[in-house]
């Protein structure tokens, strides 16, 4: 958490520091950034597609060379156990094992100059087998120097147990020692001599019966020529690991010499890949601070491995160099770049340091002055719109003059209005009282509703009423006309009281209702007017309705007032503006007037909307947001 929050306070310091910076500079820096980290990164790739690619190459090469000692080894394998089975299926020496009595004389001086010298022969005939030898068990009869001898002589070695418990009947055995048992006492522990690889085979006769081991030795050298052969080459080295992770290798060799690495340390290194690899594989490792390349394969008769180590020094201080020199080639044109970049930027932003001082006399309040950057290019465009951005102001300034006068004349004329509203409403409560003193009550009543439509109308403090007194005023205003009218005009109200609270501009259904009485009645046959208003809530949304059972209009003039309302005239002054009036004369302009508020102060998704049905009805439809007021109306 504490890392996390001291690496966000440096970056936001960072970016504070870099606001300050000037343009040019973070230019050069934007630049070097985007050209170096790219540079790097495709170097570092190539080391690593270079190194790759090298490896790839040594392993195929160091494979070529595991497959040459592979059919070496396979060679030496095949000619091993063809001595042994020649060995074995000599009869004479299968009964001189089984023999249950002592042999004479003469008997063993047949077998030893007859048997024995052919199995010599057997050996010699192939230079590179070491020793063929036959141990028995068997107390009757004698050795026999090289070839037979007893078992009790190789009874300590550790194939031995293995060998006598194994069900194949058979092993390999990899081994640094190559004891001469005839110069052995019994018991006596292995001497040091030459490593070798032993063909072990349990001899059986008659079938089931233990009768003696047969071995067939071969010298390391001999077994595996380029694991022990002498090599000048210093880059890679054979290593041979046995099932217990004992390792043979010609200690010669200079790879593995010029390391200082112990043999012991060697098979630590080799051993948890070798035992967890089958077939052919190869993994990195570090030998003596030095990074090494290790190819196996496995020896399967023998449950061995060879390891062929190769130096990945040399092939990496190559790719190093390279990507060095990649780098460094990058660094240098980079800084070229960044010079000759900021000697162009001089020149670039020459004229932008021209803008930037003008734009300080305007914020110093100099109004009065041209700027001198011409041409084209982002900065002169830039310039080209800080000119007419100075022209709009002075023109600003000179509308704000105007304005501020005509504010002072209309709060002038907003005070006399209220000294003169005073007087009217003075005048009108008068007027009631001596009524209701003359016992002429609607007359009373008359002037009461004349006095609330005067209130209504010349107290305007906000653009938002109540529905309620929006109604209110409706309701004075149709008392008035029935005066004019006899009382033929009727006012339903349909409204729910929760929605009498609901947000109104001012003065939106008193147009709707004048409308209603003017037009509505135009018909002499017209006895009463119903003008009935609706108000319903839905998602979020209040639909208001103003109805009338008047004369109505056809549905195409209908659509003409509709489109009417729905104008929106140009900017431009002296533009002719299409008939208002269409479908009622009088009646368009009031109504857009009220569809234009409506969107100017709600948004363009709400407004009016006429449907009528000519000699039956008029209905105007008005969609606002549904929002109740919690304050005191305007």
């Amino acid at each position: 958490m504490r890392v996390r929050t001291f690496w966000k306070k440096s970056m936001r310091r960072l970016l504070e520091r870099q606001e300050q910076w000037s343009l040019q500079t973070r230019l050069i820096l934007s630049y070097v950034l985007i050209l170096l980290i790219p540079s790097v990164l495709i170097s570092l790739l190539l080391f690593q597609q270079f190194a790759g690619s090298a490896v790839k190459d040594m392993e195929r090469k160091n494979e070529n060379t595991l497959e040459i000692e592979r059919l070496n080894i396979a060679n030496n394998i095949e000619t091993m156990q063809r001595a042994a089975d020649l060995s074995q299926a000599d009869q004479d020496v299968l009964d001189y094992l089984s023999r249950t009595t002592e042999p004479d004389t003469a008997e063993l001086i047949d077998f030893s100059t007859r048997v024995v010298p052919a199995i010599n022969r057997l050996q010699y005939n192939n230079p590179n087998l070491l020793h063929i030898r036959i141990f028995f068990d068997n107390a009757l009869i004698n050795e026999m120097y090289p070839v037979f001898a007893n078992e009790e002589r190789v009874a300590s070695e550790p194939w031995f147990g293995r060998l006598t418990a194994s069900k194949e009947h058979m092993e390999w055995h990899l081994t640094p020692d190559d004891p001469d048992p005839f110069k052995m006492k019994i018991g006596e522990a292995t001497g040091v001599g030459q490593a070798k690889v032993a063909f072990l085979k349990e001899i059986e006769y008659p079938l089931g019966i233990h009768a003696g081991i047969l071995e067939v030795d071969m010298l390391m050298s001999s077994f595996f020529p380029k694991t022990f052969g002498s090599s000048e080459d210093d880059v890679s080295q054979l290593v041979i690991s046995d099932a217990q992770g004992n390792l043979f290798y010609n200690r010669q060799q200079k790879l593995l010499a010029s390391t200082g690495i112990s043999p012991e340390a060697l098979a630590e290194a080799l051993s948890p890949a070798g035992r967890a690899l089958s077939g052919t594989a190869s993994f990195r490792l570090t030998l003596g601070g030095q990074p090494f390349l290790a190819v196996s394969r496995e020896i399967e008769p023998l449950g061995a491995r060879m390891v062929n180590i190769v130096s990945l020094q040399r092939v990496l201080d190559s790719a190093r160099q390279t990507r060095d020199r990649i780098i460094a080639a990058n660094v240098i044109l980079i800084a070229i770049l960044g010079i000759a970049t900021y000697v162009l930027n001089s020149f670039i932003l020459k004229k932008l340091h021209t803008l930037t001082d003008s734009m300080k006399r305007v914020r110093q309040g100099d109004f009065g002055f041209d700027l001198t950057v011409r041409g084209g290019g982002e900065v002169g465009e830039l310039a080209h719109h800080f000119r007419k951005m100075l022209r709009k102001i002075n023109e600003l300034i000179a509308d704000a003059v105007n304005k501020k006068a005509a504010s002072k004349e209309t709060e002038l004329r907003s005070l006399k209005n209220q000294i003169d509203s005073h007087f009217l409403y003075n005048t009108l409560e008068n007027i009631k009282m001596m009524a209701e003193v003359e016992g002429q009550y609607p007359i009373s009543d008359a002037l009461t509703s004349l006095g609330g439509l005067m209130r209504y109308n010349l107290k305007w403090t906000s653009e938002y009423v109540r529905l309620r007194d929006e109604v209110a005023h409706i309701t004075n205003y149709i008392a008035i006309m029935n005066i004019r009218y006899e009382n033929r005009i009727i006012l339903a109200l349909d409204i729910p009281a929760s929605l009498l609270d609901q947000e109104l501009l001012k003065m939106s259904l008193q147009p709707i209702a004048e409308n209603a009485v003017q037009h509505g009645l135009r018909a002499s046959s017209m006895q009463e007017l119903t003008i009935r208003i609706e108000a319903e809530a839905s998602e979020g949304t209040l639909v208001l309705a103003v109805r009338d059972d008047g004369c109505g209009m056809p549905a195409d003039r209908a659509a003409q007032l509709n489109r009417s309302i729905g104008y929106e005239a140009p900017e431009s002054a002296g533009t002719a503006l299409p008939r208002a009036d269409a479908g009622r004369e009088g009646g368009g302009i009031g109504l857009r007037n009220v569809h234009q508020r409506i969107q100017l102060y709600y948004g363009k998704e709400y407004g009016l909307t006429v449907a009528s049905e000519e000699g039956a009805y008029t209905r105007v439809v008005i969609r606002i947001p549904y929002f109740i007021l919690t304050g005191g109306a305007g």
